[in-house]
């Protein structure tokens, strides 16, 4: 029963993370924008991000968080200005990835700080550790503290291939963009509209469900 229960919660991270979110928006941005090192950095951000979400979860802030909605908007809201302000930088410029100063000019420990950043802003995320994570934390499985940190190795693992997958696609489209400088800027204003909306789609959704 153990290990079913870990069996079923794999499943359900799996199919979490591969939905479009803030997370997966800022990590092929960067990989377009920076190369394969700027979008392993930022999935190690979101592999972080996580490891805090678990922590807050297994010490039950998710919960009081919950009870202040001002606080749960003011944090969704955050994160969703972020990503749209990357979508406007991409659709503002007329320059192609690679020759945007503002967001190429990063280094690999702001990248990993703001993927960190997207991932603890993200409601997504804490939508699931409110309603998902706690019904798998049992006390007859043992202690908490080991359960949570197997759990975190489950998101973890999830995030790291998924994400990571994603840097290294968006690294090798980046390199075929590159050659071709009209299709580089088309690509990168579509980026930039794609990220607004999911700005805006996480914000409105996140605020209707908090």
């Amino acid at each position: 029963m153990q290990t079913a229960h870990l069996w079923l919660f794999f499943v359900m991270v799996f199919g979490v993370v591969l939905l479009p979110g803030l997370d997966m928006a800022y990590v092929i941005a960067s990989s377009l924008v920076g190369g394969k090192r700027s979008g392993l950095a930022a999935t190690a951000g979101v592999i972080a991000g996580g490891a805090c979400h678990v922590l807050m979860g297994a010490l039950g802030i998710m919960a009081v968080l919950k009870l202040v909605p001002a606080a749960f908007n003011g944090m969704l809201l955050a994160g969703a200005a972020y990503i749209a302000w990357i979508g406007g930088s991409l659709l503002r410029s007329r320059a192609a990835f690679g020759a945007l100063p503002s967001i190429s000019a990063r280094t690999r420990t702001a990248t990993f700080g703001q993927g960190m950043a997207t991932c603890l802003l993200n409601p997504k995320a804490y939508l699931f550790m409110l309603a998902v994570f706690p019904q798998f934390l049992k006390p007859e499985y043992g202690p908490l503290w080991l359960q949570a940190l197997v759990l975190w190795a489950i998101i973890a693992a999830c995030q790291a291939g998924v994400y990571g997958g994603m840097a290294l696609a968006g690294d090798r489209v980046r390199g075929w963009l590159e050659a071709r400088p009209a299709a580089n800027l088309l690509v990168a204003r579509g980026v930039g509209a794609l990220l607004l909306a999911a700005a805006l789609f996480t914000a409105w959704e996140g605020w209707r469900l908090a």
